[in-house]
């Protein structure tokens, strides 16, 4: 095997805490040897040998780090990662990476510019909910699909604390950039770049500075229609995945278990990590002959954000095709902005 790839993180809180360190540090693939961390030194505690450097700029001149991980608020994404490619590392940047599309362009092209690879992270495509619809359609149960429905939607009527996900005039704010970034590039993933696409917002909570409701539809051919909801005015959540065919309906709530478990902390490489609890199973409901239904319960496979670092180890020590493409992120984008 290569030589592991040197990775240094520019945060660490959530998502460096419980999205990236974890794999890094359990994966033989890296080494986890850098993070930025300009107040309080925390990173200490849960990774002793961990460098905490008071800058970016010192995590730049640290000639080992071959790969940087931009984990800060969303605003900052886009100059934060045209730093990193200049100054020749490889970077791995946080959905989304900015608030529209022809900032991505100047992303990806700087990447070319400088030769080193651009990466964007989208971990749901590996939740195990969203596994196990992919494996539903793709087995071709469902017949000749006509409607899907995906909504990510949570109960958050107070705030934000941290203004950058909800403020009025920061770029990519929102609950569209949040979480239907996630639910777009799960469409992207399973169907493509749509034939066209419309969007509204909306905003539904008391005092909310931004959009807190967002519906995506996006029209495939054959009739095939794609409809994206995220909001965070929902009580009671309904399934996060329905999708219709000509032979069948399949359902799925939202239970992948990798986030809860990594905040506890249960670590990758556990054998229980990523496995849905009993109960979570979808349904699928098949027509037979004389139009009789079939009902069927189906477990998901195991949640993995594993596969999202196997891909990267493989886009920079073979140049691998990176799943989540320049194409996938600028429709992305273009939906979104």
């Amino acid at each position: 095997m290569s030589s592991p790839i040197v990775t240094g993180l520019l945060a660490y809180g959530m998502s460096g805490k419980l999205f990236h360190a974890p794999f890094l540090s359990t994966n033989p693939q890296f080494k986890l040897k850098a993070v930025v961390e300009r107040n309080q030194k925390k990173m200490v505690a849960d990774y002793p040998d961990i460098v905490s450097y008071n800058s970016v700029d010192e995590l730049l001149n640290d000639p080992e780090i071959e790969l940087i991980i931009v984990n800060t608020p969303s605003f900052t994404h886009v100059d934060f990662a045209k730093r990193v490619l200049t100054a020749g590392r490889h970077v791995l940047i946080e959905k989304p990476v900015s608030a529209n599309a022809a900032q991505v362009k100047e992303v990806f092209d700087l990447g070319r510019k400088f030769n080193r690879k651009v990466m964007v992270y989208q971990n749901r495509r590996w939740d195990s909910d969203f596994l196990s619809v992919k494996e539903v359609i793709e087995s071709g149960r469902l017949g000749r699909l006509t409607e899907m429905h995906i909504r990510y939607d949570r109960y958050k009527p107070e705030l934000a604390v941290k203004p950058f996900k909800e403020g009025a005039d920061i770029p990519a704010a929102g609950v569209r950039y949040d979480l239907g970034a996630h639910i777009v590039d799960q469409a992207i993933h399973l169907f493509g770049k749509p034939l066209s696409f419309d969007r509204v917002d909306a905003i539904q909570r008391d005092r909310s500075e931004n959009f807190d409701y967002m519906n995506l539809r996006m029209v495939y051919p054959g009739g095939f229609i794609v409809t994206l909801v995220a909001a965070l005015l929902i009580p009671d959540q309904l399934p996060a995945f329905v999708v219709h065919g000509t032979l069948g309906t399949f359902s799925k709530h939202r239970c992948d278990v990798q986030e809860p478990q990594l905040n506890i902390p249960v670590l990758p490489n556990d054998p229980a990590y990523g496995v849905e609890p009993l109960g979570c199973e979808g349904k699928l409901v098949t027509i037979g002959i004389d139009e009789e239904k079939s009902i069927e319960f189906i477990t998901a496979p195991k949640g993995d954000y594993n596969n999202i670092f196997y891909a990267i180890y493989h886009a920079i020590r073979e140049n691998a095709l990176y799943p989540i493409t320049e194409e996938h992120v600028t429709w992305q984008m273009e939906m979104l902005e």
